[in-house]
């Protein structure tokens, strides 16, 4: 005799911290669920009563009470169906990341994580104590086990749900973001559902915490590997998963399948999730940038109109006597293309007081880098200055490939709290403008066809100081996202002069990244919370 349950997956955007506010978004959803979609269960994100991830908040005292009374809560307040959610749990001074299961009042089966990752972005063996058991409970007859996130990329705990007795496998997730991780995420679950011949319904978090983006993309694969369902890029959803069931099998309704986005596409929204949700989630009620009329600040420009709206963006042209005069055109055409408030400071008197009061002091002294970092701090004086008086935050506009390298000012462009393109390599900012323009053109085609320039000195491009961008990138994916060393570097084709040197401008600027604004994470390293180098460091390059 054939039986069937409906289970919810709940890919929503969580707020760290926030577990009254999550505890209601939970009773919100599950209520929809229950009454409007008529679902016997609903599994929500890891850590899904104070979100992901929490960091040092989980060595608050408080935390263990604050969670207590959310379940309890949760228990007295939901009714009628199943509710899967994530939390944190102290027991004798150890904290495990728990899954539990809620019906009838009460929870009825827990499950604690079993495999802690420990690199990239993660550290979650500094907070957590493995789990060491599987939890398999009965969702409407069918034996269900409990999984979270990291347990789902290794084989064990799927062997020990298998051994157990479960038929179906439930996935709590707080995945995030990078290049290409989709496909990744869907191929270790085939390898899953074949080892543990079953099911898996995967829930994925979205929105941003900081520097790290999560996509969503919830699916449901059956135990041959196909997907039955899969949940939109980057946005809330509940998606209802219908299982039929008897005692020989475990089958899966096919259910909507979203496209997988291209990758600039998936790219640019991830930009566009981090600067919203930055934004939002700290009670910013604007942003205020420099549009310089180069390629860096027109994209940011573009990404922060699509993730605020035109009213929340303020965007400042700051002209000396090097910017050129198609500069200015451009930008003033994007602010208009866009719809921004726009306004033009000279930095001319302020760059020019300074150097005379520093005259006497440079006195002999040849022109350098110290008269262009000059102007980029006056700009930078007079972004801060707007954002003190509005209650902006500045965005600042440095790429990937120039915070590398180095090829920013510290107090000048650098100054100001979220980069939009931290982790965006020069090479794919163009790709990313072309992308932009594809939806509709708001950046001036000849912004992209330019040369780079930081237009700090006459005639200057950014290939006078650095090696071609195509160039440049790949060395930095190989040194900073893959660890290579010189002599590998050097061995897959590349200049050794041009690596020695890249590579000692990477080391050597370690300590303006510490300084840096954070930015949102797209590639599989980031300079940020998954990069972690000293910056006081006697190492030879060579080596």
């Amino acid at each position: 005799m054939t039986a069937s349950v409906r289970i919810v997956l709940a890919q929503l955007n969580l707020r760290v911290g926030d577990i009254r506010g999550n505890l209601q978004r939970i009773v919100d959803t599950a209520t929809h669920a229950r009454d409007e979609l008529k679902a016997d269960a609903v599994i929500y994100p890891e850590l899904t009563l104070c979100g992901y991830p929490p960091e040092d908040l989980l060595l608050r005292s408080s935390m263990q009470e604050r969670i207590e009374q959310g379940l309890q809560q949760l228990a007295e307040r939901v009714s009628g169906i199943h509710l899967v959610v994530g939390y944190p749990w102290q027991v004798d001074g150890r904290c495990y990341n728990k899954a539990a299961v809620i019906a009838d009042g009460r929870v009825v089966a827990s499950y604690s994580k079993q495999k802690l990752p420990n690199y990239k972005v993660f550290d979650e063996k500094r907070y957590f104590t493995e789990g060491d058991s599987p939890c398999v409970v009965d969702i409407a007859g069918l034996p269900v086990a409990l999984s979270v996130c990291e347990d789902i990329w290794h084989s064990e705990p799927m062997q020990q749900a298998r051994a157990a007795g479960a038929r179906l496998m439930l996935n709590l997730n707080a995945s995030p973001f990078h290049m290409g991780k989709q496909a990744e995420r869907e191929a270790v679950l085939r390898e899953r559902c074949a080892e543990g011949g079953m099911p898996v319904l995967y829930v994925n978090q979205v929105g941003a915490q900081d520097e790290l983006v999560f996509d969503g993309g919830s699916v449901a694969m059956d135990a041959n590997g196909e997907l039955a369902l899969r949940g939109a890029a980057f946005v809330e959803g509940l998606y209802p998963v219908d299982i039929e069931y008897d005692q020989h099998s475990v089958s899966l309704r096919p259910g909507a399948l979203e496209p997988l986005p291209e990758l600039e596409a998936s790219i640019y929204r991830a930009l566009v999730t981090g600067v919203r949700d930055y934004v939002g989630k700290n009670g910013f009620k604007s942003v205020v940038l420099g549009l310089s009329g180069g390629i860096d600040s027109a994209l940011t420009m573009a990404v922060a109109v699509d993730a605020l709206g035109a009213s929340r963006v303020e965007a400042v042209m700051m002209p000396y006597h090097y910017t050129a005069e198609i500069s200015i055109h451009d930008a003033a055409e994007q602010a208009t293309n866009q719809g921004v408030t726009y306004r033009v400071l000279p930095i001319a008197p302020m760059v020019e007081a300074f150097l005379d009061t520093l005259a006497p002091v440079f006195a002999g002294m040849a022109r350098d880098t110290t008269e262009e970092n000059l102007q980029a701090r006056c700009r930078g004086v007079l972004l801060m200055a707007l954002s003190n008086k509005n209650g902006a935050l500045v965005l600042t506009t440095g790429n990937k490939s120039e915070l590398a390298v180095g090829y920013s000012t510290l107090y000048g462009d650098m100054a100001g709290g979220y980069d939009v393109l931290k982790d965006v390599p020069k090479t794919m900012v163009f790709r990313l403008a072309d992308y932009r323009n594809s939806l509709g053109p708001v950046i001036p085609q000849r912004v992209i066809d330019r040369p780079p320039s930081a237009e700090l000195a006459p005639g200057q491009k950014d290939e006078d100081s650095l090696p071609p961008y195509p160039m440049l990138d790949e060395i930095l994916r190989l040194y900073v996202e893959h660890d290579q060393s010189a002599r590998d570097i050097i061995e897959a084709g590349f200049d050794e002069a041009v690596v020695t040197k890249v590579l000692a401008m990477v080391d050597r600027n370690e300590y303006k990244r510490r300084q840096a604004a954070i930015g949102p994470r797209v590639t599989q390293r980031g300079f940020g919370r998954d990069r972690r180098l000293p910056i006081t460091a006697s190492w030879a390059i060579e080596e």
